[in-house]
């Protein structure tokens, strides 16, 4: 290839819109499927690509860890293999509808008819509104159109900035967790687990989350330090002999209390064993019971137990068979009709202060009530502890009693959780440590997956009920569709054998409003992406994947679900290899996230610095380690910055040295190089073989810093000299490493290497082969020795304060006999480089440059 379009001053600048461009009209990425058909399942390489939420911005996490499964899958491209790499989209879920409540000022009210004139109030800007009361109410059906055009815009966003980044998906295989298709597949797929009897519905205690007013799975919870008190409030022995005091950070629940509980082995409290209290303020009798979760040294040793204050109560209220008396509604309110067991006049009336008031509101008044009576020991005893919310929510949540479904997940099943461990250990994890972090969740799961939820935007649960003579649920009638029928929506659609006019009247069916939780579809994303029940063939090609990449936060939810549901429907894991990233901290060493609001946006930074240089600093991490990112001193991407530059400007100044016809490799230096090059190729292939990317990109960097800083210096002249007998081999030698070292950097630094590339090579360096032994028989030490001698030069040479263009009359170089032997053979490149008249040699154990003469100065 004729290289007069090199550029006279290469520049990163313009290089990721001109390489987009070029390949997606070459299809440089797209996944052959003819081809794969042909080399079958062991000749392809699917990666099960992390759907990333449309509901806002990408941050630079995000570039960090994708940037990390596009060197993997560049890497196996050119290793031959064909690729699949997909791109989903996670659309529904609790954070997509509060960006568009808020984005556009509206709240769903499932009580209004649709409107197909409506618009909203505003669209973003600064009117923005979080307060449900400020929103306008607007129809499911509305609020669901909202959606899905907020999604689509930051879709082409997300796209736009992952092609600005360079990642090598192939654009034309992208799913939607909202689109037609998946509703299908995540309705089919629970369809059969209800018929294999994995999937269930229960009335149970549930976590709660009143600001979206929707259930929360185990998964989703996280702990966050909260200001409580201790309130010690006076319990009443039945037979009038005294008081038992139990200290509670939750009064306003005393009238769901249902039984105090000590420790089994607690000596103060063992006569009060078998025998029964009344509470304070509501005067109800309950048993004092012993259980073994009771903890001795934690307030007074014994706990009163409500329907629920917490986890715990949970546990309690199980195993101790004891009653249900919820007073919290969905709301987060106390509810208006109090148990049927506060049967006094006083009781009733205590409990008419607190009804429809907040947990806060209510547990003010109690205690107010509680000082009044003369039932609160002393005043209120502050503390801090961990308060689970929801990990998007910002209020603690609740436990109410609510129907839900649940898929069994091995928290009630050994065999199947077993089983979830040996899939586990059959998946290969980089690192392997994460491996560890999903048997711990899996061995401590303490329920079965709730997978329903209260919201609108999402995948509707496929089933409908039959209704009673009075209208009311029969839920021991569920009706189902047939498979052929998918998609359903239960609040439109009509089940087999009935018809419209039959919903909601008795002797009729009522559909399922609720939808699934945003993992029970997320879970399915190899089954999404790879056509499981629309595309068997291509199922075949690319199941199981081989690579699931993710963030270590989500291993208990995304790939604990996605593990679970594989095991469920094909008992096999859904992928051969784990690769785990670390989290981006920020210069605190603080995570990165949006509740915190240290979150950097990456698209002003792949601007100013370039894709490379970004892509240099995502690659330098290993998996699973953390890094730390300060956008104000960006400094691992300015190194990246430069590296690309120099590689540009490298390849021009290579390309300058013509290789003549039929040149071979005959000089001793350059084959050191070459066969140095070659031990590089063959320890960064093995790295990356491993999904060690920062090991391979730090070998092959290293050898391109000696390459341009001593060898490039060291031939140049030679390279340049047509009458040297050695220059076919010095053009040679350098064209080769080019053409390698562009290889081995171009999973990394991918544009600057496409168009370093492309000045002397026909088609993309990305579907280029990678680079495998030259087969040189050089002596590596060679290259050693010289460039040791040339830094003893350079360094002598400003010691004596003159420039390194500065001619020497002669140098003496002292060294061992081994390395004097291999100085000699490439003492003409040295005397070059070091514009040296003569050197002479001194045996010592050591390399160094004893004495130095500088040529005369002509004044």
């Amino acid at each position: 290839m004729s290289d007069a379009h090199i550029p006279d001053k290469p520049a990163l600048e313009g290089l990721e819109s001109k390489w987009d461009a070029a390949w997606t009209a070459q299809g440089t990425y797209a996944f052959d499927r003819i081809h794969a058909a042909e080399v079958g399942r062991d000749g392809v390489f699917s990666v099960d690509t992390p759907p990333p939420t449309a509901s806002g911005s990408l941050h630079i996490g995000h570039v960090f860890s994708y940037t990390h499964t596009d060197v993997k899958v560049r890497f196996e491209r050119m290793r031959g293999k064909t690729v699949f790499y997909p791109m989903g989209w996670d659309d529904n879920g609790l954070p997509t509808e509060r960006r568009v409540q808020n984005y556009y000022g509206v709240r769903c009210d499932t009580t209004l008819s649709y409107d197909e004139d409506f618009t909203p109030p505003f669209e973003g800007g600064d009117n923005k509104s979080s307060r449900a009361a400020d929103q306008v109410p607007i129809s499911r059906r509305n609020f669901i159109e909202l959606c899905e055009r907020l999604t689509v815009e930051d879709e082409k966003h997300f796209e736009d900035l992952w092609r600005s980044l360079g990642l090598s998906v192939d654009w034309t295989q992208t799913y939607r967790t909202i689109s037609g298709d998946t509703m299908r597949t995540s309705q089919r797929a629970f369809l059969q687990n209800l018929e294999r009897g994995e999937a269930y519905q229960a009335m149970a205690p549930t976590l709660w989350d009143i600001d979206f007013r929707s259930a929360i799975a185990q998964a989703e919870l996280e702990d966050r330090d909260q200001p409580a008190a201790y309130h010690r409030i006076a319990f009443h022995k039945s037979d009038g002999s005294g008081d038992v005091h139990i200290e509670t950070t939750r009064p306003e629940l005393l009238a769901a209390c249902v039984a105090l509980v000590a420790h089994p082995d607690d000596e103060r409290y063992l006569p009060l064993f078998g025998t029964t209290v009344r509470t304070p303020l509501f005067d109800v009798e309950v048993p004092v019971l012993p259980h073994p979760l009771a903890q001795k040294d934690k307030g007074s040793g014994i706990a009163m137990i409500c329907t629920f204050g917490d986890v715990t109560d949970i546990i309690w209220w199980r195993e101790l068979d004891l009653p249900n008396r919820t007073i919290l509604g969905k709301d987060g309110r106390i509810i208006a009709d109090a148990p049927d067991v506060i049967a006094t006049e006083s009781a009733k009336s205590a409990y008419a202060q607190i009804a429809g008031k907040t947990v806060f509101s209510a547990k003010k008044e109690v205690v107010e009530m509680l000082r009044t009576s003369g039932e609160l020991d002393g005043d209120p005893k502050p503390f801090t502890h961990a308060v689970k919310f929801f990990e998007k929510g910002d209020r603690p949540l609740e436990i109410v009693s609510t129907r839900q479904w649940y898929l069994r997940n091995g928290a009630r099943d050994e065999d199947l959780r077993d089983k979830l461990i040996a899939l586990g250990r059959e998946v290969s994890w980089h690192p392997d440590f994460m491996r560890v972090r999903y048997e711990n969740w899996t061995n401590g799961l303490t329920g079965d997956w709730l997978v329903s939820r209260q919201r609108f935007f999402g995948v509707p649960i496929p089933v409908w009920y039959g209704l009673d003579e009075n209208a009311e649920r029969d839920y021991s009638r569920v009706l189902t569709p047939d498979l052929a029928s998918l998609p359903v929506d239960p609040t439109t659609d009509v089940p087999s054998g009935f018809t419209e006019d039959q919903r909601g009247v008795a002797g009729g069916f009522e559909g399922e409003g609720d939808i699934f939780d945003t993992w029970a579809t997320s879970s399915l994303t190899p089954q999404l992406a790879g056509g499981w029940d629309r595309d068997p063939q291509l199922w075949d090609l690319v199941a199981p994947f081989d690579v699931r990449p993710q963030g270590q936060d989500i291993i208990r939810t995304w790939l604990f679900s996605t593990m679970l549901r594989s095991a469920l429907e094909d008992g096999r894991a859904p992928w051969r290899d784990a690769s785990i990233s670390g989290f981006i901290v920020d210069p605190d060493r603080k995570k990165m996230s949006k509740s915190k609001g240290n979150v950097v946006t990456p698209a002003d930074i792949l601007v100013q610095h370039g894709s490379d240089a970004v892509r240099y600093w995502a690659a330098s991490s290993r998996l699973g380690t953390d890094a730390a990112f300060d956008p104000q001193n960006p400094t691992q991407i300015k190194i990246g910055r430069r590296l690309a530059i120099k590689i540009l400007n490298a390849a021009k100044f290579v390309l300058s040295f013509p290789v003549p016809e039929g040149a071979e490799v005959t000089h001793s230096l350059d084959a050191s190089m070459l066969t140095t090059l070659d031990r590089v190729v063959g320890e960064a292939t093995k790295a990356l073989e491993a999904f060690d990317h920062a090991r391979a990109l730090e070998v092959t960097e290293s050898f391109f810093w000696t390459f341009c800083d001593d060898y490039l210096e060291l031939v140049k002249e030679r390279a340049y000299d047509r009458s040297d007998v050695g220059q076919a081999s010095a053009a040679l030698a350098l064209r080769t490493a080019l053409s390698t070292m562009l290889r081995l950097f171009a999973p990394v630094l991918s544009f600057a290497t496409e168009e370093s590339w492309s000045w002397f090579n026909e088609g993309s360096i990305h579907t280029a082969e990678w680079p495998k032994s030259s087969g040189t028989d050089g002596d590596p030490a060679i290259l050693i020795a010289v460039g040791e001698a040339l830094i003893g030069i350079r360094r002598a040479k400003t010691e004596a304060k003159a420039s390194q263009k500065t001619p020497v009359s002669s140098v003496t170089i002292a060294a061992t006999e081994e390395v004097i032997a291999r100085l000699r053979t490439a003492e003409g490149d040295l005397k070059a480089v070091g514009r040296i008249a003569e050197i002479h040699y001194a045996i010592a154990d050591a390399t160094a440059v004893t004495e130095i003469e500088l040529a005369p100065q002509e004044v």
